[in-house]
């Protein structure tokens, strides 16, 4: 496993692109019908606990817009809700599901055209496992939140777990090596490329732990034992320096 920033990986082969990109859309799909319960809990997390109001969302790695689903948008916030995908070909199912959401295809590691402090809620669910360039994406997410009264809601997985392989071999990679013919390793190695301590710790420098909720053992808060974890986060009125960030993870 890389332990730079950013994360570097060997070039995927133009047929490895095309079943990446292929599978991560099927995957999206496949989820909520086969494995309701875990699926739920990745949705219904960030909408039990969102602010009391807000105006502006932006969720990042918004996949086929599954989340909005539970979503429970008022006509004004529905409009002001920006899906942000990295895949074209999954921009393009939210835009036919979801017509009257904003859809950009485009990265959340890089500087988005927004201004600062533009949203008060922001959502990644099962995002930030998967960036090589977290840092840089805490930075920009910290960037965009409001200070004041912004959120930044997360689910990511317990990657690495006793729980969370087992359940694995028995849902994506099984459904992966089925579909495809061959080793699902190489997929997954490139996929979830950050473990939660390493999420935490390049979320610390910006962002408090308001709330935190396991699944599916909440009274266990452990992640060997368990699958996902909700956290919500509220923005530092002023980012740490390196040394105090250290310390706060």
């Amino acid at each position: 496993m890389p332990t730079k920033w950013p994360k570097t990986f060997p070039p995927l082969t133009p047929e490895q692109q095309r079943i990446s990109d292929d599978f991560m859309k099927h995957w999206h799909e496949v989820l909520p019908n086969k494995f309701g319960r875990i699926d739920r809990f990745n949705h219904s997390y960030p909408v039990r606990y969102a602010p009391a109001e807000f105006h502006r969302t932006l969720e990042i790695g918004a996949g086929i817009g599954e989340h909005l689903k539970y979503e429970r948008l008022a006509p004004e916030q529905e409009r002001e809700y920006h899906a942000l995908e990295l895949r074209e070909n999954m921009s393009a199912a939210i835009r036919e599901r979801f017509p009257r959401v904003q859809t950009v295809t485009g990265d959340c590691q890089a500087r988005l055209p927004h201004p600062d402090g533009y949203f008060d809620r922001v959502l990644a669910i099962h995002v930030l496992e998967h960036l090589p360039n977290l840092p840089a994406a805490a930075r920009e997410m910290y960037r965009l939140c409001d200070k004041a009264r912004g959120t930044f809601s997360i689910v990511i997985p317990c990657e690495g777990s006793l729980a969370y392989t087992a359940a694995r071999r028995v849902s994506a990679q099984r459904i992966f090596e089925r579909r495809y013919k061959q080793p699902y390793k190489w997929f997954i190695e490139r996929e979830h490329v950050n473990r939660p301590h390493e999420i935490l710790e390049e979320l610390a420098p910006y962002f408090t732990v308001a709330h935190r909720r396991f699944f599916p053992f909440r009274f266990v808060p452990a992640t060997w034992c368990n699958l996902v974890i909700g956290l919500t986060l509220k923005p530092r009125p002023k980012a740490l320096n390196e040394q105090s960030a250290r310390a706060a993870a």
